[in-house]
């Protein structure tokens, strides 16, 4: 089922997400509802907050050409950062057509649990890498807005409240 995206400044978008204790049926169904919305989008990455449910929990699937690879992270957390960090043009499903450059380590390894419930630990690069720390940065309730001055922010954030004002008119 696809699920509406939360569009920024909205207060659920900020909060510290829960971690997920018992992996139900219900979390099951919320990985797969959110890898629909994401592709759907679409996009490559998506956090349970975008979809209003504050819980550990992040999609994505960077494979843009070929046999997807999607991916659900359950209580996902970073263990280890590169020194060296890269730049990407980041965009966000909670604020769409806005994009910019933001810094991040190139390499992390996260660990997290699968949806039946094992222990994984991966390290990841590129694309990949952006994506996945994008997606914690949410369940922390930060946007890739907050890596920006204040001024793009606020003109970011403008655009954002106009937005929403237009669909809801429509």
């Amino acid at each position: 089922m696809i699920r509406p995206i939360l569009i920024h400044p909205d207060p659920r978008l900020k909060k510290v997400c829960d971690p997920v204790g018992e992996i139900t049926t219900e979390i099951r169904q919320l990985a797969a509802d959110m890898l629909e919305t994401m592709y759907d989008a679409p996009g490559i990455g998506l956090a349970a907050p975008q979809v209003g449910v504050t819980k550990r929990l992040i999609v994505m699937d960077c494979i843009k050409e070929g046999d997807p690879e999607p991916m659900a992270l359950v209580n996902p957390e970073i263990v280890w950062s590169s020194e060296d960090l890269s730049s990407y043009e980041e965009g966000c499903l909670s604020i769409p057509e806005q994009y910019a450059e933001v810094k991040r380590p190139a390499e992390v390894r996260v660990r997290w649990r699968a949806l039946d419930g094992s222990e994984q630990e991966r390290q990841f690069s590129g694309l990949w890498a952006t994506c996945v720390q994008h997606e914690i940065d949410h369940l922390n309730g930060k946007l890739f807005i907050d890596y920006l001055g204040p001024l793009k922010r606020q003109m970011i954030t403008r655009k954002m409240e106009k937005l929403k004002r237009e669909r809801a008119r429509a």
